[in-house]
This record gives C-alpha cells, structure tokens and sequence, in this order.
C-alpha cells in the first residue's frame, strides 16, 4: 500500500493503463457524487466488502479513496492482505478532491 497526495494519485493512475479505481465509501457518500469511472463497494459491509474484494482482478492497480483517507487506508491494507499487490490511498479522499466528479 502506498499513501499518494492528490496530485500523485491522479498522475500516476492517468498514465497507467491497469488502473482501477474503487470507492469505498457508504451509499449515501457516493449519492453526493463519485470520482468519474469510479467502482463503488462499501468498507462498511464488512464482509460481504472482502467478499467483493475477493472477486476483483489482483493484477489490477488500485486506486482507493473514501471520504477522509481513513477507511480507504483501511480497505488498501485489508487488499494487501488479500494478495493484491498494487493499492493506493488517496489522503486527504474525498473531502479534499477537486478533480472531475459524477453526480
């Protein structure tokens, strides 16, 4: 796991071409709007999230954020022990972007 600042996060997962990025921030976060081409599994169901973590491609690069950085801290280490090799964690998350968002 990596923790990356914003402009780290988005130039490196803009120049790679394995790249995923996973929200895991609660349904009524992502209703607010949702980083563009985002993929959406809530940290906060526990283990129907590892359930769904477990089907996502471990060659992937994933680019992780939530609301603050924390849970998404959280869910890269829980992938890392998952066996995903490549999980970043946006600090600052949400809160702090101001790229491009999907209402």
């Amino acid at each position: 796991m990596a923790d990356l600042s914003q402009e780290e996060w988005i130039k490196q997962q803009e120049e790679d071409n394995n790249s995923i990025v996973l929200d895991v921030r609660t349904q009524d976060e992502v209703d607010e709007g949702i980083i563009s081409n985002s993929i959406h599994i809530d940290i906060y169901r526990g283990q129907g999230f590892i359930d769904e973590i477990e089907q996502l491609d471990k060659t992937k690069n994933y680019y992780v954020y939530c609301r603050s950085g924390n849970r998404s801290g959280q869910a890269c280490v829980i992938m890392n022990q998952l066996g995903f090799d490549s999980a970043y964690n946006l600090v600052g998350g949400f809160n702090e972007w101001d790229g491009e968002v999907t209402r």
